[in-house]
């Protein structure tokens, strides 16, 4: 980060809010959020120093050398009053076990799960067109650390952070792809879109997680789908407990299947990765079965770029996965590296395929 950014809001700051509201832009008539003031060095809607002197009020408190990271989050929770903790997953409404959410726990007392726990009430100040409001307005924005398609929902993730203390490549915000020829062509659909996580300049929705906590899987037998090769998996019981309140419904996929499924796709331009092809294989057998109709609205979750998965691409499409008939293999055509060579193997190909039709 270039420079330290400075944070202000009406209901952190009144007065501060009060003295470089010259220097705040009004939000629109019809948006009701309280403005937020934030600023950098590097911010071009911020006047030079030589135009705008800042006060020494204007600059960020740091924290002393005496006061550590908890210390100053419980300051920070004074301002603001959001707050939240971990709790026992799915615990007994009367239990009052819990712990700050910068304690190295990983269970609870129990053995069992953990979660987090928002103060709903704090957060309920505000409606939702107020949160919708605020979060669109830092969508895109490099303002510190906003940007972030996690931390721009800063108040629902982890709202006593210091924003120094934030870890971030302003990681999300990746596409919601319109898939409408995999649809239509494998399908029969008319409104399926894949969220194209891994089609990010981090490369995984992993970084979704890692910006804010840490895990540690435990592997299971091989398979392409690398990332999804978890014999224990250590939220089995959220899991379960997802599915029991969205009426969930779980499918399987083999290997020859998400293969299978990752080539399909493919073919209409996606490149996807071994793991969504588990998601599509789960989608073609909800589709025959009826589960899912023709027209209903369908959202996948794609969560890698199919660049680091390519050797097994290859294989598929060269034929030499072992017990595996490759049936929408596109076989690779070995080229001279020249251009006349690499256009002579298109026209032959696009001609081929014009005299078909």
């Amino acid at each position: 980060m270039a420079a330290s950014p400075i944070f202000r809001s009406s209901f952190l700051s009144p007065q501060l809010l009060h003295q470089h509201s010259s220097a705040t832009a009004k939000p629109p008539s019809t948006t009701n959020f309280i403005p937020i003031k934030a600023t950098t060095t590097s911010d071009p809607a911020t006047p030079p120093p030589s135009r705008a002197p800042q006060s020494s009020n204007h600059l960020k408190n740091r924290r002393s050398a005496d006061e550590n990271i908890r210390d100053e989050a419980r300051r920070h929770n004074a301002a603001h009053n959001f707050s939240a903790k971990y709790v026992p997953f799915n615990a007994d409404p009367t239990s009052t076990e819990s712990y700050s959410l910068d304690e190295i726990v990983y269970r609870s007392r129990s053995g069992g799960l953990l979660d987090v726990q928002h103060d709903m009430d704090a957060l309920k100040k505000f409606d939702g067109h107020y949160w919708r409001s605020l979060f669109d307005s830092r969508v895109g924005k490099t303002t510190w650390p906003y940007g972030s398609g996690v931390w721009s929902k800063k108040e629902w993730v982890l709202p006593e952070i210091d924003s120094d203390d934030i870890i971030s490549a302003f990681e999300g915000n990746s596409n919601l792809f319109w898939a409408e020829r995999f649809g239509k062509q494998f399908l029969g659909m008319n409104d399926l879109w894949v969220k194209h996580c891994g089609i990010s300049h981090t490369g995984s929705f992993k970084d979704l997680g890692m910006t804010v906590l840490d895990f540690k899987p435990v592997k299971a037998g091989a398979t392409f789908a690398s990332a999804i090769q978890i014999g224990d998996p250590v939220s089995i019981d959220r899991a379960v407990f997802a599915l029991k309140n969205s009426n969930g419904i779980v499918e399987e996929a083999t290997e020859e299947e998400l293969m299978d499924a990752m080539a399909q796709a493919d073919s209409t331009g996606m490149f996807i990765c071994p793991h969504t092809g588990v998601a599509l294989t789960a989608l073609f057998k909800l589709r025959q079965s009826g589960v899912i109709g023709p027209t209903d609205r369908t959202v996948v979750v794609s969560t890698a770029h199919g660049l680091k998965f390519t050797q097994s691409k290859v294989d598929y499409h060269s034929g030499e996965i072992k017990d595996m008939a490759c049936r929408f293999a596109n076989p690779p055509v070995q080229v001279k590296a020249d251009f006349g060579s690499v256009m002579d193997v298109l026209k032959n190909y696009l001609m081929s395929k014009d005299s078909k039709h």
